[in-house]
């Protein structure tokens, strides 16, 4: 499956928004409701994806390329961990685990949508360089 990688970094920007507004307000419901579209990213089914396609890619185009989606796809599973983690911190009045789960989403969130810079891809292209070729 393919992804236009303007969809991604898209969708990076309203991650980016959202996350912060879960750090400024405290809002876990908010994480909740982001967790729940990182779920849906690793389906394949990012609400932000359907978003940019509906109405923002009419306006630009077809993408130059489009690229696999399995690293984005993996990246929204990290994605998914953290916004667990900080949910655990928010359920548990664990503020120190909920806020830096949810400031480590946001940091690599807000590489994505500035610097195009995708590190949960980054670390399934290093995950799949260091496994042998037979558990491939």
């Amino acid at each position: 499956m393919q992804v236009d990688p303007r969809s991604t970094r898209f969708s990076a920007v309203i991650t980016t928004v959202v996350l912060a507004l879960v750090l400024l307000t405290g809002n876990a419901w908010l994480l909740l409701a982001q967790g729940v579209v990182f779920a849906l990213g690793v389906a394949g089914a990012s609400p932000y994806g359907l978003i940019f396609r509906r109405l923002v890619r009419p306006r630009l185009g077809p993408p130059a390329e489009l690229e696999d989606s399995t690293p984005p796809r993996f990246a929204q599973g990290v994605g998914l961990v953290f916004a667990l983690a900080g949910l655990i911190g928010f359920a548990a009045q664990i503020t120190v685990l909920a806020l830096v789960a949810t400031a480590a989403a946001l940091l690599a969130a807000f590489l994505n949508a500035a610097f195009g810079f995708c590190l949960g891809c980054e670390m399934y292209l290093i995950i799949r360089r260091l496994m042998p070729a037979a558990t491939r």
